[in-house]
C-alpha cells in the first residue's frame, strides 16, 4: 500500500460503525481470536484509543471482520457507557483502532471486545484531567527496550501492583534481529524485513502473559526507537547488523505499518505529513503533547525518523560508535539535527506555550554528556544527543529563553539507569542546571557490568547516580509539592516469577532543577 491507501485504511478501521446485524462479517472460527491481548493508549481528557488485533489461523482467509466492543464504568459492564462495531481489516492484518470520544475526564474505565461467542480479556483504562483542571498526582511509569531473547517480562508483573495511571515506553519494543547468545526464549526468524516478519515478531512479543496484563493495566504513550526497524538507523539511513543490499525504503516502511498495527495509536498519526519534508515517503507521527491537567505536560518525542546520520562511526560502516569529539567536526556543525527541523520547531513552540507544573520530556536515550575517557580529552556515543550536541543546545537554550517550568526527561535506550542534572552548557561544566534527567534501564535487553562506572561518574558530575547491571523501571510521581522518582529492578530476569527490589529513590522540589537521593 502506498500512504494514502494506509491512511483510508486506517481511517475506516477506526470508524465507529453502526450496522445491521444482518451486514456483520462474523465468521465462526476454531480458536481464540484475541489471544493477542487488548491494550489502550494516546489519553486525552475526553477520549482514548482501544486496541486488539485479530489472531487465528483462519486469518489469511479472513476479509473485513466487525468486532463488538464495549466500554463500562465496572469490570462487570452493569454500568454501561458506550458500545460499538469497527472494522478489522485485512490490510492492517485485522487490527483494530477504536477512538473512543466523549468519555468524562480524569475517569478509570474498562472495556472490552467481542466477536461472535468469544469475548476479549477486559482491559482497564482511564482519561487525563481537563487541561485547565487541578490535579492532585500523576503517577507515571516509564520503561524501554524489551529483548525478547534476553529475559522474561516480569517486571511488568510488578509494575501492575504500582498503580500507574499511564506507562511511557520509550522504544525498543521488539528487536529486529534474532540469534542472541546465551537466549533465555528463542525467536523463530533471525531478521525481520518484511510486513510479514514485522508482524510475526510483534505478535511473539505479545504473546507474553505479563505483557499482556500491563496493556491492560492502564493507558500507554508510545514512542520508538530503533529495533522497530533496524539497529541503529537514522531516518532513511540503513542501520547494522543486517543483510546488506536490500531496498532499506520498503523495509522500513513495513516496519512502520506493523508498528502502526500493533499499538494503540490514532489514524491520524499516519497523516501529519510534515509539508516539504517527506513528501510521498511513508511518516508515522509519533511526537505529541499531552497534558494532565495543570500538574504536568507531556511530550513525547521521536528521535529517529528526522535525524541526521551518525558522524564519523569508526570504520565509516552505518550504525554508532564512540566518537572523539577532537577528530570528527561534524559533530559541532550547528546544521545537525537529532529531532528534524520541524519537530525542533514543534517543540519549542510547546515550551512557548506553557502549561502544566512539571514539563516531562519522554525521549529515546540519554540527554545528558557522557565522556567515557577519564582525564583529558573526550569520548562520547555518536548515536544519542552527544552525536548532535548543537541539537541538544537549542533544546536547553529553549528551557531557557521560555522559562519551562520544571523540566524533567525521562529516557531509555541505554540498558542502564543514569539519574542527574541537565546542564545549560555541557562545555561549560559550572553551568547552571536547567532540568533533571531520569534514564532507565531495559525491561530485559542486556547491560553492562558497573566496573569502572564511579570514574565514568566522576568524569560527568551532573550525573549522581548510574548502573549498568540491574534490568526494570521506573515510576515517576508528580504532585503539586514535589517529583518523586522510584528504580525498580527484577532480582533474576531470566526468571518469570522473579521478585523484585527498589534499587533507588529520588525527590526533586519544584522550582529547583536539584536531584535529592531520598
Amino acid at each position: 500500500m502506498d500512504r494514502r491507501q494506509l491512511l483510508g485504511w486506517a481511517a475506516a478501521g477506526t470508524s465507529t460503525l453502526w450496522l445491521p446485524r444482518s451486514a456483520w462479517s462474523q465468521p465462526k472460527l476454531q480458536d481464540n481470536p484475541f489471544a493477542l491481548g487488548v491494550a489502550s493508549g494516546s489519553p486525552t481528557h475526553n477520549s482514548v484509543v482501544l486496541w486488539t488485533r485479530l489472531v487465528t489461523e483462519q486469518a489469511p482467509s479472513l476479509g473485513p471482520v466487525t468486532v463488538r466492543w464495549e466500554v463500562a464504568h465496572d469490570a462487570e459492564f452493569r454500568r454501561p457507557v458506550q458500545s460499538g462495531q469497527a472494522q478489522a481489516l485485512p490490510a492492517l492484518a485485522h487490527s483494530v483502532h477504536v477512538e473512543v470520544q466523549g468519555l468524562e475526564p480524569d475517569r478509570w474505565y474498562h472495556y472490552r471486545f467481542m466477536l461472535g461467542a468469544a469475548v476479549s480479556m477486559v482491559g482497564r483504562t482511564r482519561t487525563f484531567p481537563a487541561p485547565d483542571a487541578a490535579a492532585h498526582r500523576l503517577r507515571l511509569g516509564y520503561a524501554s527496550c524489551q529483548h525478547w531473547e534476553h529475559g522474561h517480562y516480569s517486571a511488568y508483573r510488578h509494575m501492575q501492583a504500582e498503580q500507574l495511571d499511564a506507562l511511557m515506553f520509550l522504544g525498543d519494543y521488539i528487536y529486529e534481529y534474532g540469534g542472541s547468545s546465551q537466549a533465555v526464549r528463542t525467536v523463530p526468524l533471525a531478521t525481520t524485513l518484511t510486513l510479514d516478519d514485522y508482524r510475526a515478531r510483534y505478535a511473539l512479543y505479545k504473546s507474553d502473559p505479563h505483557l499482556q496484563a500491563m496493556h491492560a493495566d492502564c493507558p500507554w504513550l508510545l514512542t520508538w526507537d530503533d529495533h522497530e526497524v533496524q539497529n541503529d538507523y537514522a531516518s532513511s539511513t540503513q542501520g547494522s547488523r543486517g543483510p546488506e543490499g536490500i531496498d532499506f525504503a520498503a523495509r522500513r516502511a513495513a516496519a512502520y505499518q506493523a508498528y502502526y498495527e500493533h499499538m494503540p495509536l490514532r489514524a491520524a498519526a499516519l497523516g501529519r505529513a510534515l509539508n516539504g519534508v517527506w513528501g510521498a515517503k511513508r511518516e508515522l507521527r509519533l511526537y505529541d503533547r499531552v497534558p494532565f491537567g495543570r500538574l504536568a505536560t507531556l511530550h513525547l518525542l521521536d528521535d529517529r525518523q528526522y535525524r541526521d546520520p551518525h558522524a564519523c562511526t569508526k570504520g565509516g560502516g552505518p550504525g554508532s560508535s564512540t566518537v572523539n569529539p577532537a577528530s570528527c567536526a561534524a559533530l559541532a556543525d550547528p546544521r545537525r539535527t537529532l529531532l528534524g527541523a520541524a519537530q525542533e520547531r514543534w517543540l519549542e513552540q510547546s515550551l512557548a506555550a506553557g502549561g502544566g507544573q512539571w514539563t516531562v520530556l519522554g525521549q529515546q536515550t540519554v540527554f545528558g554528556q557522557r565522556d567515557f575517557k577519564p582525564g583529558e580529552g573526550r569520548s562520547v556515543s555518536n548515536d544519542g544527543w552527544d552525536g548532535y550536541a548543537a541539537a541538544r543546545t537549542r533544546v536547553t537554550d529553549a528551557l531557557q529563553h521560555h522559562q519551562v517550568s520544571n523540566p524533567v526527561f525521562l529516557g531509555g535506550d541505554v540498558h542502564s539507569n543514569w539519574v542527574g542534572h541537565v546542564k545549560a552548557d555541557y562545555a561549560r561544566p559550572q553551568s547552571k542546571a536547567v532540568g533533571v534527567e531520569f534514564c532507565g534501564t531495559s525491561i530485559t535487553s542486556r547491560g553492562g557490568s558497573n566496573d569502572g562506572l564511579p570514574e565514568t561518574l566522576a568524569e560527568n558530575p551532573h550525573f549522581v547516580f548510574a548502573d549498568r547491571e540491574r534490568r526494570g523501571y521506573g515510576v515517576a510521581e508528580f504532585t503539586p509539592k514535589g517529583l518523586s522518582v522510584t528504580l525498580r529492578a527484577v532480582d533474576d530476569v531470566t526468571r518469570p516469577d522473579s521478585g523484585v527490589q527498589t534499587l533507588a529513590t529520588f525527590a526533586v522540589e519544584p522550582g529547583q532543577a536539584v536531584v535529592h537521593r531520598a
